[in-house]
């Protein structure tokens, strides 16, 4: 792999998570555009690190990084008042290091077409769970 086919990764993936960390940042969640990002490149960068590594070798990285950011998703879950807060972000968030993944690996569509789902569901699922809500 070319050093700019790297750096096109490494770019990409920190863009697409900074897509997603501006909607959180609009929000005024946890979380926000910076953090994604950082989450998006740090997995973009394991991954295409990876490649370089005898298969089983490569296969203990990337699922690695499902680990590491499961454990700093759960820093951002908390329960107040028999309210469970910030899964919603933790699980975007945990997203947006399989999207850097993808990108790290070469999936430029998936990793496109997951951040467009992820943005829907944070944008507009809220909207339909309100009148879900209300009609109960």
């Amino acid at each position: 792999m070319s050093i700019i086919e790297v750096i096109y990764r490494l770019i990409l993936g920190t863009t697409l998570g900074a897509l997603i960390g501006i909607e959180r940042s609009f929000f005024k969640k946890q979380a926000g555009m910076r953090t994604f990002a950082l989450v998006s490149l740090g997995a973009t960068l394991f991954s295409v690190s990876a490649i370089y590594f005898p298969t089983d070798a490569a296969a203990r990285i990337l699922a690695n990084i499902v680990l590491g950011i499961g454990f700093l998703g759960a820093g951002l879950i908390f329960l107040k008042d028999e309210h469970i807060y910030g899964i919603t972000t933790a699980a975007a968030l945990w997203t947006t290091a399989g999207i850097g993944m993808a990108v790290g690996q070469g999936f430029y569509i998936e990793a496109f077409l997951t951040t467009i789902l992820v943005l829907i569901i944070l944008a507009l699922l809220p909207f339909i769970e309100d009148k879900i809500r209300k009609n109960d």
